[in-house]
């Protein structure tokens, strides 16, 4: 037997393991990555109206009807500049019902509207909440980091959860 050999071997077997991980690792870590960088892209499309508010139209919309996934209802101007209008829209979702009275930021060159105040804030960076949760899976289960992993998913349940009891 010689003895060179299997240490040949065995380091070159160790190379190979550490080539994986690593490929393994920059891989998950780019997923991961792209995952949370989708959830701010997702979330942004809502959250700059809400939250860059100077110089937008603000209000309240009445809420007087609901059908399609879309809820309408005439609006109330709360700031300088805003106009009074007969109807604008928003998404419906659970939080929006019928008869009720909403704090809203119009969406410029539209009849569209999204909530204000912290509750639509919130509620904008939903996504964001859920794709720090998925993220939190690639990370625990593609990376073997289990704290970032926690960190991860605890945050994106706390936007969930404060989101939820905020529309509430």
């Amino acid at each position: 037997m010689i003895p060179a050999m299997p240490a040949t071997a065995s380091t070159a077997r160790q190379a190979s393991v550490s080539a994986l991980r690593f490929g393994r690792v920059a891989v998950m870590g780019a997923l991961a990555a792209l995952i949370v960088f989708a959830g701010v892209w997702g979330s942004w499309g809502t959250a700059q109206h809400v939250m860059l508010t100077k110089g937008r139209e603000r209000g309240t919309v009445r809420v007087t009807r609901c059908t399609g996934g879309v809820c309408s209802g005439p609006f109330t101007p709360g700031s300088a500049g805003a106009r009074p209008r007969a109807r604008v829209e928003m998404a419906q979702s659970v939080a929006v019902r019928a008869g009720a009275t909403y704090d809203v930021v119009l969406k410029p060159g539209s009849q569209g509207a999204v909530r204000s105040g912290p509750a639509g804030v919130l509620y904008a960076w939903v996504p964001l909440g859920g794709a720090l949760l998925l993220a939190a899976v690639v990370v625990a289960g593609g990376m073997r980091l289990v704290r970032p992993a926690w960190v991860l998913g605890l945050s994106g349940a706390g936007l969930l959860t404060a989101a939820f009891v905020a529309l509430q």
